[in-house]
């Protein structure tokens, strides 16, 4: 990506936020159950529903990209938990990006936004990244705002929208009002009725299988230490809350990578180093959500495991899968990965308690669909 223009773009869509303020209701009914706390929401742009439906129509609206044939929705499908069943997603430029769509579920209640960079903390910057960003060009509207401003302009709906969600700035629409827009609706994102939480928080004891109970006790268990990072209420160290004073962040390293017997990842995608630029920091990546994993296939930053099993067999169990490739463990994986034994029937049982996780309600929450 070039800095520059992208850094320009970041200050002015913070400008114009501090700046214009927001319009719509400051009071917003969050559809959750009560045992899930709310989200932290910027002050300098409150929900509204008014925002929240112009948003949904700009995340599925093809006219945010270069050519007219991508949107958010393109990577982020709702079927697949907001992921696109890709390893890695093409961008209008036909060429692929590094590392995979992530899942939006529960996006809400991330206090990172990525993959690799631990600075991208909110939404309506981070969406700067795929409209503007051009190594790779997801979006591709890099030097193109005038352009995508008047083709929402001449939209025959959106000017209304617009001032239904903005009456402040009278309906202005511009790069402020697109995103936050846009990240509105992407916090509306929350998946919280899976059979698993039916059976923990609802009281409904024959809401998973047995297998899947086996896998539950398999999952918090010390001897797999799954649950030390993939914890808490969205299945991450990854987290923040109105009841939380400070967000809690977690980088890791999981030993998918040793291409030079000291823990060295491919060059184009060595984590967070290449933000903070610390050898400790090679391979860290940010711990996803396990909500909904087993629709979002293939796993990993770089989509390169293929299904649950294999994850659990040629990953985790024996400290990496660099380590199963012949070469000895990743000398910078976590203190975590430290491998395991599991039979057959273990798995089996670990594959059904990830499998209920999935909430087939959100994957089908006409709230959430395409509005064209």
């Amino acid at each position: 990506m070039k800095i520059r223009p992208f850094l320009q773009a970041t200050a002015l869509a913070g400008a114009c936020v501090m700046l214009l303020g927001a319009g719509g209701s400051t009071s917003y009914h969050w559809d959750k159950p009560d045992w899930v706390p709310d989200p932290v929401v910027p002050a300098e742009n409150p929900m509204s529903e008014a925002k929240v439906e112009l948003g949904r129509h700009l995340f599925y609206d093809k006219r945010i990209s270069l050519d007219k044939t991508k949107s958010c929705a393109s990577c982020h499908q709702q079927q697949k938990a907001f992921t696109d069943g890709l390893a890695l997603s093409p961008g209008v430029d036909g060429k692929n990006g590094v590392r995979s769509a992530m899942m939006l579920a529960n996006v809400a209640y991330m206090p990172v936004l990525t993959w690799a960079n631990p600075n991208v903390k909110q939404l309506e910057k981070q969406m700067l990244v795929p409209m503007f960003g051009d190594n790779p060009a997801e979006l591709g509207m890099e030097g193109k705002e005038q352009e995508l401003f008047a083709r929402l302009r001449n939209a025959p709906h959106y000017p209304a929208m617009f001032r239904k969600a903005f009456p402040e700035q009278k309906g202005e629409i511009n790069l402020s009002t697109i995103t936050q827009a846009i990240a509105s609706f992407e916090r509306t994102l929350l998946s919280f009725d899976s059979p698993y939480d039916r059976y923990k928080h609802g009281g409904e004891r024959n809401a998973i299988s047995d297998s899947a109970k086996r896998g539950e006790a398999l999952f918090f268990g010390e001897e797999l230490e799954c649950s030390h990072c993939h914890g808490g209420f969205n299945f991450t160290d990854n987290i923040q809350h109105k009841r939380m004073a400070f967000p809690e962040v977690g980088f890791h390293n999981t030993g998918l990578y040793n291409l030079d017997g000291r823990g060295a990842y491919p060059r184009d995608n060595p984590g967070i180093r290449a933000v903070t630029d610390d050898p400790m920091d090679e391979g860290k990546f940010r711990t996803p959500s396990l909500r909904n994993i087993a629709v979002t296939a293939p796993y990993m930053h770089d989509g390169s495991i293929a299904t649950l099993r294999e994850v659990i067999l040629k990953h985790y169990a024996v400290k990496g899968m660099a380590a199963g490739s012949g070469k000895p463990p990743s000398p910078l994986r976590d203190s975590f990965i430290e491998g395991f034994k599991v039979s057959d029937s273990d798995v089996s049982d670990l594959v059904a308690f990830l499998e209920s996780l999935t909430d087939k309600k959100f994957l089908t929450d006409p709230r959430f669909s395409d509005p064209f």
